[in-house]
């Protein structure tokens, strides 16, 4: 974590603090009195005055000046809260500290650590934090988790398991130096010292790539765009209107204009649904639908589908069978857009859909996770999605996660059935 130098306002400016995500302090005099973080400092602050809690009243006639610092990311913001808490020891985070909510990130002392959340700090294990908002560090542990692949279990696993599969762990056999070194980046991560990763990282690679290790060069280059992803694109807000900001400040309308320039479209973007098939080798296949609306999830028109296709794991086949019986329910409203989880064959097999269902008015999309890249009905290239604008680029993530999470939550209920039953 380097240097960090608040910017410093009275108590009566309020109205001049940012409405960005970051972290803030209230201090008296040069003593810290409480430091916190924000999806939007502005709002936040004027919330611990204007709806103060009892433990807000222990301090805020004590405060003579607030500082804040913006981030560019929440992920940035909550890490860097605990970083700050730690160094500053600020009076009232430390009164708090024994406060059954907050958590630490522990990492065992064993030749292949397991990372987990506590509220309690033990000798069996080294610890990162405190950290205030519990719900926010699960969910950058999740996004990590995807750089990072890391395990939890106490037993080590003998066989593949989901996450395995799911690349969230690096399964029963892995490389124990590689393993060793990204514990290693994901703690220094934790520490606000995600730079020097980023920077090591890219170090690395350009010497794989001197020695003609392509590969080695590669894989490197890959974990780097998606740490750089995660750290400025994630969302760990418990609210989607805290991440999705058009809704908070009524400019959906905006969004959907640049939406519909990207899609090549006049036809309006309201209702858009996104779609993803889940399975490990063709078992308990299952399909989630996700709906959003102007811009915010509508979990009225959620939908699951345990999949009939018959035979080997074929996702294009799956997409047709999803689609095809959704379509068909014409007591549902249609979408304007449907996002659909996979390449330009998932595309190509969702647009067949809907011209026999004679619904060719429905735009459809496709995501590549590994290519990153969006594939666009009537577009010859796919766009690259690190090329879009910021706003859209969350809400395909939000769209794409999203489904993600449903149909990985309904293929664990499924499995879990499945496995009781025999």
């Amino acid at each position: 974590m380097g240097t960090i130098t608040f910017s410093y306002l009275q108590k009566e400016e309020l109205n001049k603090l940012p409405e960005a995500t970051g972290v803030y302090c209230f201090k008296s005099g040069k003593k810290f009195l409480y430091i916190g973080k924000a999806a939007n400092i502005k709002e936040r602050v004027k919330n611990h005055f204007q709806q103060p809690s009892y433990r807000d009243g222990l301090f805020l006639d004590k405060i003579t000046k607030i500082g804040y610092w913006a981030t560019d990311s929440e992920i940035e913001a909550l890490i860097l809260e605990a970083n700050l808490i730690k160094k500053c020891q600020p009076k009232y985070n430390i009164v708090w500290r024994d406060d059954k909510n907050y958590f630490y990130v522990g990492v065992t002392k064993e030749d292949l650590p397991r990372i987990f959340t506590s509220h309690q700090v033990k000798e069996n294990a080294n610890y990162i934090g405190p950290f205030i908002e519990g719900t926010g560090l699960k969910r950058t542990l999740t996004y990590l988790r995807k750089v990072f692949p890391y395990y939890t279990a106490k037993k080590h696993p003998k066989n593949s398991c989901l996450w395995c599969n799911l690349k969230l762990c690096p399964g029963p056999f892995p490389d124990k130096k590689e393993y060793q070194k990204n514990i290693k980046n994901l703690i220094a991560v934790l520490k606000g010292k995600s730079k020097a990763v980023l920077k090591n990282s890219k170090r690395e690679m350009k010497k794989a790539s001197a020695s003609q290790d392509y590969e080695g060069a590669a894989k490197i280059r890959d974990q780097i765009e998606s740490l750089e992803r995660v750290l400025a694109h994630a969302k760990i807000s418990e609210e989607y209107s805290l991440s999705l900001p058009w809704h908070k400040y009524g400019v959906w309308s905006d969004v959907e204009k640049r939406l519909k320039k990207i899609l090549e479209t006049k036809n309006k973007i309201v209702r858009i649904e996104a779609y993803d098939i889940s399975n490990i080798q063709g078992e308990e296949a299952t399909g989630s639908m996700v709906t959003f609306i102007n811009g915010l999830p509508d979990k009225n028109f959620y939908r699951r589908f345990k999949i009939k296709t018959a035979g080997k794991p074929n996702d294009v086949a799956m997409i047709k069978e999803v689609l095809s019986r959704r379509l068909k329910h014409v007591e549902w409203p249609y979408p304007d857009l449907i996002l659909i989880d996979g390449g330009k064959a998932q595309l190509n097999a969702a647009k067949e859909v809907c011209a026999r269902l004679s619904l060719a008015q429905i735009k459809v999309a496709a995501i590549a996770k590994k290519k990153n890249k969006l594939y666009i009905e009537g577009r010859k290239k796919p766009i690259l999605l690190k090329s879009l604008p910021r706003e859209i680029f969350n809400l395909i993530l939000q769209l794409r996660d999203e489904a993600h999470r449903f149909a990985i939550s309904y293929h664990k209920k499924l499995r879990q059935k499945c496995l009781l039953g025999k």
